[in-house]
């Protein structure tokens, strides 16, 4: 944002690649990604797909910026935490109702053709239910915080550039992965079939966003 102020990068100009901009200020690629999509959610610059990122002229953007919010990777790893040890403790914990919930929740989310607000709510059901399986009110707690904040405009901006039809769908095969063996109470297998859902959403985030530089 300094050097858009500054006029380093004056409106209609493009911006360097994502890894050159990492090399230049001295931070990793998915910070990068980040910050590019927090000025895009402000209207500082627009994601051009094929063409790369793009500084907007000055009225584009509000006068207030966000309020600070977890960075979507952050949050996908503090959820790799949480809702591992939630499906871990669901294994032991759940009761018929909770397994009744997820089930239906996981329904839901194989009748939604594509991610949308529909299924985005169906997934969140989902995740909670194991987290109410827990038996831990704490975990429940933190679990709805997460979630308020994946659902943040943020999050959204980001999974917006990737989201498709096989992704989806290899989502859905790894929650019923998770469901499964919460439903044969095999709590290890649980929180290893959720610590691959949170690591394959880092990786679907990490390697699909379309930033124009052909990755």
């Amino acid at each position: 944002m300094e050097m858009i102020r500054s006029g380093d990068y004056p409106p209609g100009s493009r911006l360097p690649a994502e890894r050159d901009l990492a090399v230049e200020l001295g931070v990793s690629r998915p910070s990068v990604r980040e910050a590019l999509i927090a000025l895009e959610v402000e209207g500082v610059v627009e994601v051009r797909g094929g063409a790369g990122i793009f500084v907007l002229q000055p009225h584009s953007a509000p006068a207030t910026a966000l309020a600070p919010l977890p960075g979507p990777f952050d949050l996908i790893r503090a959820r790799w935490i949480v809702e591992s040890e939630s499906a871990n403790l669901a294994a032991t914990h759940a009761t018929p109702e909770q397994l009744a919930g997820m089930k239906r929740a996981l329904d839901d989310m194989r009748g939604a053709p594509l991610y949308n607000d529909v299924s985005l709510e169906a997934d969140q059901r989902f995740h909670l239910y194991i987290a109410e399986a827990s038996a831990n009110s704490a975990l429940v707690m933190v679990t709805r915080q997460l979630w308020d904040a994946r659902r943040g405009p943020l999050y959204l901006q980001l999974e917006s550039h990737f989201s498709s039809k096989e992704l989806w769908r290899h989502a859905i095969d790894e929650h019923a992965e998770i469901l499964n063996a919460i439903v044969s109470r095999d709590g290890v297998a649980a929180r290893n079939a959720m610590r691959r859902h949170m690591k394959n959403a880092e990786l679907r985030f990490a390697s699909n966003w379309h930033s124009g530089e052909g990755e």
